[in-house]
């Protein structure tokens, strides 16, 4: 991107007040980003109004220092800028309500055209099966061809990411920061591999931008609008999930929720979304036949099916998928003791079981 190009773009989308209606129409009068700060300041006022004209006229804070440092992030060969006037801005992202003016890239550029993406969301604060369903379903559905778009965020996004990696599948992070931190702190290495990986940190936020509250919010809807449709494993009633998932609906993306226990909090906003008409999924399969044009790999089809048919261990089938304690379990199956106990140690080693709060066994349920 050349300077001029740079400087049009960022300076306008630094400008207080200016969203994308604004943006959208002082574009279309003035025929371009660069041609726009050509005109005169009465062109800015026929345009948009007093106000905001004035506003226009006013550098941001530190241009010369701004515009230096951003033109210096754009130097290195994985940092990107894409605005609303490149070719390989994306499509779907540009037809929603509200699509971001710009889009800072680390990482593949490519990556952002994958034909099929699906966004993995929920809870920050997942049961250990549902974190475990996150990465199973991200790594299913990565090995079949699609790229994982999610948030970084604890919990299940990590999760989510994490599968895809798994897959060497290329996922996508859609980030409430700047591109010059990564927030949270603990994800650093998480995003590293990101980008190793041939995936990419996404974020429509200058560098230097910390992670305001308001700002994750807003990220979601470039979760859901990068994505043909956003699968929720684990939310609350009151989530960032939800936010997604109904900015989701608003751009005509498909919604997924799985179920859960109806004694976890965070599986009562699935069932809220199901019981709204979002389409309850079990498998990676069932989200492979939802999404359309799926290129199903049938070898990958026969594994999941072989999967889903393999006999439950008597334990597992005895535990079902809500937290027991070891004398209900053992009531439940009947072994002694020191056999019960030794075979909860093989499946906590296998990772088909894990310990939760109070001595308790819960079941981590294979996506």
């Amino acid at each position: 991107m050349n300077p001029e190009t740079l400087a049009a773009w960022l300076r306008l989308s630094l400008t207080p007040g200016v969203g994308c209606e604004v943006a959208h129409r002082l574009l279309q009068a003035a025929g371009s980003a660069e041609a726009l700060w050509t005109q005169e300041p009465d062109d800015w006022v026929r345009c948009v109004g007093h106000p905001l004209a004035a506003a226009l006229r006013e550098p941001p804070p530190d241009w010369p220092a701004t515009l230096a440092r951003h033109a210096d992030w754009l130097n290195n060969a994985e940092h990107h800028l894409l605005t609303w006037s490149d070719a390989d801005y994306p499509a779907d992202l540009l037809n929603i309500p509200d699509p971001p003016l710009l889009l800072w890239v680390q990482g593949s550029r490519s990556a952002l055209s994958n034909p099929l993406r699906l966004a993995i969301v929920g809870s920050r604060n997942p049961t250990p099966q549902g974190q475990r369903h996150a990465l199973d379903f991200a790594q299913a559905l990565g090995q079949a061809g699609v790229c994982v778009v999610s948030g970084l965020a604890l919990g299940v996004d990590a999760a989510a990411h994490e599968g895809a990696l798994l897959a060497k599948a290329p996922t996508l992070a859609v980030v409430g920061t700047g591109l010059d931190r990564v927030y949270p702190r603990r994800h650093a290495d998480l995003a590293k591999r990101i980008v190793d990986s041939g995936g990419a940190l996404i974020s429509e936020y200058p560098l230097g931008t910390p992670p305001l509250p308001h700002h994750f919010p807003r990220r979601n809807r470039i979760i859901s609008g990068l994505s043909e449709a956003v699968l929720v494993v684990q939310a609350a009633l009151r989530s960032g999930s939800l936010i997604t998932a109904q900015q989701a609906l608003e751009q005509g993306r498909d919604v997924m929720a799985l179920p859960g226990s109806i004694h976890e909090a965070q599986s009562k906003g699935c069932h809220a979304l199901i019981r709204q008409g979002a389409k309850l999924v079990e498998s990676a399969q069932d989200v492979l036949e939802e999404l359309r044009g799926t290129p199903v790999q049938g070898e990958l089809l026969n594994d999941l099916a072989v999967a889903l048919d393999a006999p439950d261990d008597a334990v597992l089938t005895a535990m079902g998928f809500d937290p027991v304690g070891l004398d209900a379990l053992q009531a439940r199956c009947g072994w002694s003791t020191e056999t019960l106990q030794a075979h909860l140690l093989n499946l906590e080693l296998e990772g088909r079981v894990v310990r939760v709060v109070g001595g308790r066994y819960q079941r981590i349920e294979q996506a």
